[in-house]
């Protein structure tokens, strides 16, 4: 079928026309699927049967080895968008199936997963934020994080309901809620939120007016940069001015660039140059260019050009080497060198194989690795399953 549009239409369309043994059939097919595909196809499929036989979806992902660890969070978030107490009971009598998921932290899946008790806690504040408040309430572990969910699940709506409801927690379980309430609070009226900032614990007020300036830059990336010079040096702000200049970028990367080089802290210009360097290279490569060698040699220049020729699909290669070699730290311009050298490997093997026979910068290792087409640390296609 053309189109992807209409192919995950379709196969969405043909999981929810299944019974549960039809799911768990097709289940067992999708190994056959190439990755891209398989990803996608066991997002649909196991959301699909979690709402009709959960217990037998996660029986299922049992058997999966490490790809069962991808799909539960899939399935418990199903589970508990239509049966949010049930989804919670399993949970606590199974708690050893979740325990990856709840050690990871952050995003979503065990590779970076948001808790198991979280996810229950947002989908069940979608139906019931009261009944998910006291179940968050009532639990000894992940408590804070799942009473956090259930209070920025409201705040995406009602940031100040969400803000009545952290009364309700205790004020040791709080540090989270108030970065989800103020993140929500800040892109809805930032002025409110600042007077509600300013009433919070005076320990929880630089992370909280980091969230709400955060918020706001989702929605005006141009008055949060201005708003980034009240807050204090620290690292709140940091992780700010990053979050900013990737906000900026997507429409403005020069702006973006002013921005970052007013920024005094070394350390947010540095770990900001990756969000800055593919929208600005994106734009006008010349001007990347210029603002990675308006720096003096160190650390900044260093990300910069890191970021340059990491993030650039469109330079000759042989000119992103000359940038790469500029890198002071070694370890950084080694990694950059080889990224580069690999790439030219693919569009002039004998010019990139002259270049890295007589490299003084690239290890002995990592020249073999290069011209045996093996990567610059090795690897190449094992065998076994794809």
């Amino acid at each position: 079928m053309p189109g992807n549009s209409n192919r995950t239409q379709a196969l969405l369309d043909f999981y929810a026309g299944l019974t549960p043994e039809q799911l768990a059939e097709e289940a067992g097919k999708l190994e056959s699927l190439p990755m891209n595909e398989r990803m996608l196809a066991s997002f649909l499929l196991f959301g699909r049967w979690a709402e009709v036989d959960p217990t037998a979806a996660m029986a299922f992902s049992s058997t999966m080895g490490m790809a069962g660890g991808f799909v539960r969070p899939t399935i418990l978030q199903s589970w508990a968008s239509v049966d949010p107490v049930n989804a919670a009971k399993y949970f606590a009598a199974n708690p050893r199936e979740f325990a990856m998921m709840d050690m990871m932290g952050g995003g979503r899946g065990p590779m970076g997963g948001q808790g198991a008790s979280s996810i229950i806690a947002s989908e069940w504040a979608r139906q019931d934020p009261a009944a998910a408040l006291a179940w968050a309430d009532s639990l000894t572990t992940g408590k804070a994080a799942a009473m956090s969910a259930v209070v920025g699940e409201v705040a995406k709506t009602d940031p100040r309901k969400a803000a009545e409801m952290l009364g309700k927690m205790d004020p040791a379980d709080r540090a989270g809620a108030y970065a989800s309430v103020a993140t929500q609070y800040g892109a809805l009226d930032f002025g409110e939120a600042q007077t509600w900032i300013r009433g919070l614990p005076a320990d929880e007020q630089a992370a909280a007016l980091a969230s709400a300036i955060g918020g706001l830059s989702n929605k005006d990336p141009a008055a949060a940069a201005k708003q980034v010079a009240s807050m204090e040096a620290g690292d709140a702000k940091d992780r700010l001015i990053s979050d900013v200049v990737e906000d900026l970028a997507r429409n403005d990367p020069q702006a973006a660039a002013d921005f970052l080089k007013e920024q005094d802290s070394e350390q947010a210009q540095r770990d900001a140059m990756r969000q800055l360097m593919p929208a600005m290279i994106g734009k006008n490569p010349i001007a990347a260019l210029a603002f990675v060698n308006s720096y003096q040699p160190g650390p900044v220049r260093d990300s910069a050009a890191q970021s340059y020729v990491w993030s650039n699909n469109t330079g000759a290669p042989a000119d992103l080497i000359k940038v790469a070699e500029t890198i002071t730290d070694e370890g950084d311009r080694n990694r950059s060198v080889g990224i580069a050298a690999m790439r030219w490997m693919r569009e002039d093997p004998e010019g990139a194989k002259a270049y890295v026979e007589a490299s003084t910068t690239l290890s002995d290792d990592a020249k073999k690795n290069i011209l045996e087409g093996r990567g610059m640390w090795g690897g190449g296609r094992r065998g076994g399953r794809n």
